[in-house]
């Protein structure tokens, strides 16, 4: 299988067996769309979404792989204490997944975590929908 598919398996593993303030099941697709009926419970996404290579040494490739993880939920109401439990959930998934080994593939060394965007404002004005996304990268020699 594909390093970046082995990766994002591993993520979705990883997040599946943690202990968070919310329920969820975490799962992995190419694209995070669902019927907006459905966005009433928790969804946890995990998508391979790039790698970048480049030569490690004469006979080592480095390879970065990035895999986004999206956060959504649909809305009660655009009330704060609600979207702040949100952004609180979100910062408990960067905080259990940064530094992490993963288990599956002892040999990705996690580089780092961005949160961008920390909500998508026109999920929100459009659909009354939270969706928060993280790219999570690992470093693979290879």
């Amino acid at each position: 299988m594909a390093i970046i598919i082995d990766i994002a398996e591993a993520v979705k593993e990883e997040l599946n067996g943690g202990t968070f303030s919310q329920a969820f099941t975490a799962e992995r697709h190419y694209q995070p769309v669902f019927e907006l009926k459905d966005m009433k419970t928790l969804h946890v996404t995990v998508v391979p979404k790039e790698i970048e290579m480049q030569l490690a040494t004469r006979n080592t490739s480095q390879h970065d792989c990035g895999v986004d993880v999206a956060i959504q939920k649909k809305l009660e109401s655009v009330d704060l204490a609600e979207i702040d439990e949100l952004m609180g959930f979100v910062e408990e998934i960067i905080a259990f997944i940064s530094r992490r080994k993963l288990a599956s593939v002892p040999g990705a060394l996690w580089i780092k975590t961005a949160n961008e965007p920390i909500y998508a404002a026109e999920h929100m004005e459009q659909f009354r929908q939270f969706t928060s996304i993280l790219t999570l990268t690992y470093r693979v020699l290879v």
